[in-house]
């Protein structure tokens, strides 16, 4: 069965297609992962197993009468649960919710469905995706598959926990301050956060609105990079319905001239430095490029170390007003422990509106400094986070929240970054690298994460017993 869970969804769609397993065996075999893993992870929250053999059984009937739905035809896949998915609970994590049932597909989750994708079911996420720690009131903790006493990170964690174990191959997630790559570096998967504007959030809840909408992408999580390539070109482009998104093309990363591409590369952010082994992947993958004929070099954008100051300062602008919006919207009375922490933390930090206008202002000025930085290169190489997976609860210990600091300067600048797993920590740990390319430049990114993953390994399967 290995065979089947452990392989990339491109591959199994190419099975699938060409008749050398059918979709109600990937699926079975899926849903069977699922029952094994699940009691120990905690990852899949609703389980639509009796749509999904049924779909499964109609793409089988279909292909015999020589009808291909897409490119993913008879696929399975699981959807995080703060997209909506009709006919399946999604509860976004939150009591208020916990039984409600969409009339309405999300976009990204329609344009699946349409490219012939089967959903086994919905992955678990903090309550309102707003925590870096997958732990809510309703569905209850996640733990990480290389460590079930750590965490797999937030708001993705659902997801990355469950592909990286072998119960799906794909999901779609949504990052606003690293809610897909730090999943994915915890994890030891692939994923990307494609540049704000590319990919729609209708259908997402809580919806990112204002400065969070600025700071906020979707994007797909995998074992493979091969399957962020497939997916994107599928669940991009403008809905008329999310007013952020441009109309582009998809450029395909196998058109990307190594040799062509100027990398920067850092290890240390200027506000907190990385274990040494992160460090030491981060270097790896530059040695790895640079022998590809990729023109690398050390140096770091000179604003970064503003990141922790703008990033938190946004976030607490309101005082948490958002916070207990959405869980008015949400009808909730009563909130996580963990939402509950983020909120006091909010609380009484909120801003004039003269203070805010400053603050964009300042958000403006860091922008404009990123950028210039991307005039001499085409990507950067750095840390997705400053360790490996955190022990669960530890998130907001000490120093602890500014490790996230690697991965929330690329919401603040809104630009594409992949990662893709480079190396393994002393305690067995996945490490990560982030790939960040020029805006609208995903294919840059996917293209040096896929040459990083034939060169590092990309993904393990975890060495957990039971697992």
């Amino acid at each position: 069965m290995k065979e089947i869970v452990y392989a990339s969804a491109t591959n199994l769609a190419q099975a699938i297609r060409g008749k050398r397993i059918s979709s109600a065996e990937v699926v079975l075999a899926h849903l069977q992962s699922i029952a094994r893993l699940n009691p120990k992870l905690n990852a899949v929250v609703q389980l639509a197993a009796d749509g999904a053999i049924a779909q499964a059984k109609k793409a089988d009937q279909a292909l015999g009468r020589g009808e291909i739905w897409g490119p993913l035809h008879g696929v399975p896949i699981t959807i995080k649960d703060g997209w909506e998915t009709e006919g399946i609970i999604s509860s976004a994590g939150t009591p208020g919710r916990a039984s409600f049932v969409p009339a309405k597909d999300a976009t990204v989750v329609a344009r699946m469905r349409s490219a012939g994708a089967i959903i086994l079911g919905k992955t678990n996420v903090p309550e309102l995706s707003l925590t870096n720690e997958t732990d809510n009131a309703v569905y209850g903790r996640t733990n990480n598959p290389y460590d079930l006493s750590r965490t797999p990170g937030g708001s993705g964690g659902g997801q990355a926990a469950i592909i990286a174990a072998g119960g799906s191959p794909l999901d779609i997630g949504c990052d606003a301050g690293g809610s897909i790559r730090l999943p994915s570096h915890f994890c030891g998967v692939a994923g990307i956060k494609v540049t704000t504007g590319l990919i729609p959030m209708t259908g997402y809840f809580p919806l990112p609105t204002g400065v969070r909408a600025q700071l906020t992408a979707a994007g797909p999580i995998a074992r493979a990079v091969e399957d962020l390539v497939m997916t994107l070109p599928i669940i991009m482009g403008v809905d008329w319905r999310d007013p952020m998104i441009v109309p582009r093309a998809f450029d395909h990363p196998t058109a990307v001239d190594l040799p062509s591409i100027r990398a920067a590369f850092y290890v240390d952010n200027g506000i907190i430095p990385p274990t040494a082994e992160t460090a030491e992947v981060v270097r790896k993958a530059a040695s790895v490029l640079d022998r590809a004929g990729v023109v690398v070099q050390e140096a770091r954008p000179p604003a970064i170390h503003q990141t922790s100051e703008i990033f938190s300062s946004l976030m607490g602008a309101d005082g948490g007003a958002e916070v207990e919006a959405g869980l008015q919207l949400a009808g909730t009375t009563e909130m996580s422990p963990w939402l509950k922490r983020r909120r006091d933390a909010l609380t009484g930090r909120q801003i004039s509106s003269a203070e805010f206008s400053a603050l964009l202002a300042k958000l403006d000025a860091f922008r404009r400094s990123m950028l210039s930085f991307l005039e001499k290169f085409h990507v950067i190489l750095c840390p997705v986070n400053a360790s490996p997976a955190l022990p669960h609860g530890s998130t907001y210990d000490g120093d602890n929240n500014y490790r996230f600091s690697y991965a929330q300067t690329y919401n603040l600048t809104g630009w594409p970054c992949a990662v893709v797993r480079g190396g393994t920590s002393p305690e067995g740990l996945p490490i990560g690298v982030q790939i960040v390319s020029r805006p609208w430049c995903e294919c840059t990114a996917l293209a040096l994460a896929a040459h990083l993953e034939s060169n590092l390994g990309g993904w393990q399967p975890p060495n957990l017993p039971g697992l």
